[in-house]
C-alpha cells in the first residue's frame, strides 16, 4: 500500500465489540497492525510490549488496532495468554484485535504477502504496520517477515517524527533522531526567513561540495 493512501473505512468485529473504522478513530491517529496467528510466540510479545506502552500512544493521541485471521473467539481466549505472559499490562486489555477470518479486511490492506493472497487456505497476514493519520491517510508503513517481531521503541520514535513534521512543515528528522535532538531544515527555506521561524538559533554545517544544505536546530 503506497504512502499518502487513504485507508478505506470498514465494518468489523473486534475483541471490543464491533467497530467502524472511521467512526472509532474519530480525530485521532492510528496504528493499524496485522499478526499472522494467534496463540504463536512473537505474536504474542507483540501484542503484549504494545499494550505495555498503550499509555505512550494515547499521550500521542494514537489509537492501536491489531489484526489477523483468526475467529473473533480465539483473539478473545489469546488475549488472556497474553496478559499472563505480560503481567505489567495494566487493567483490562487496552486495544481491540479485529476478527478477519474470511481475510477480506487483509487483502483490501494488503496485509498478505504476494505468494498467499490468492490462496484462501492460508489465511495467514504478514507483520504490516500502518501510521494513519486523522485525515485517514497512510503515513509510514512497515512489513516485518513472520520471523521478524518488531521494535516498539521504533513505532513510537516514528510517530514522534511524524507528527513533530505534519505540524512544524519545514524540517524532517535525520537519522537516528530522537526527540530533543537536532533536526534538519529543509532545504527550500530560505536562509532570510530562518530568524522568524527559528528564533532560538540555526546551525550551518560548511560541506565540501559548498552547497549550503545541511542546517540543524533543535528550536521546535
Amino acid at each position: 500500500m503506497k504512502l499518502e493512501t487513504v485507508i478505506p473505512d470498514f465494518k468489523a468485529q473486534s475483541t471490543q465489540g464491533p467497530i467502524s473504522f472511521y467512526n472509532w478513530l474519530g480525530d485521532s491517529w492510528c496504528v493499524l497492525f496485522s499478526h499472522p496467528a494467534d496463540f504463536t510466540p512473537v505474536c504474542t510479545t507483540e501484542l503484549g510490549r504494545i499494550a505495555v506502552h498503550q499509555h505512550e500512544f494515547a499521550k500521542r493521541n494514537v489509537k492501536l488496532l491489531a489484526l489477523s485471521c483468526d475467529k473473533l473467539q480465539d483473539h478473545k481466549n489469546w488475549v488472556a495468554d497474553i496478559k499472563s505472559y505480560c503481567l505489567d499490562i495494566p487493567g483490562e486489555f487496552p486495544y481491540p484485535i479485529v476478527a478477519d477470518e474470511k481475510r477480506e479486511l487483509a487483502v483490501k490492506l494488503d496485509m498478505i504477502d504476494e505468494e498467499s493472497k490468492d490462496k484462501e487456505s492460508e489465511a495467514m497476514t504478514v507483520r504490516a504496520l500502518y501510521i494513519i493519520s486523522p485525515d485517514h491517510k497512510l503515513k509510514l508503513s512497515m512489513v516485518y517477515p513472520a520471523s521478524t517481531g518488531r521494535n516498539v521503541d521504533e513505532i513510537l520514535r516514528v510517530i514522534d517524527s511524524l507528527q513533530l513534521t505534519s505540524r512544524l512543515k519545514v524540517v524532517a528528522t535525520p537519522a537516528n533522531w530522537t526527540p530533543g535532538t537536532k533536526v534538519m531544515i529543509l532545504p527550500h527555506v530560505k536562509d532570510e526567513d530562518l530568524p522568524k521561524l527559528f528564533p532560538k538559533g540555526v546551525e550551518k554545517v560548511k560541506m565540501p561540495s559548498g552547497i549550503n544544505y545541511v542546517r540543524t536546530t533543535t528550536d521546535y
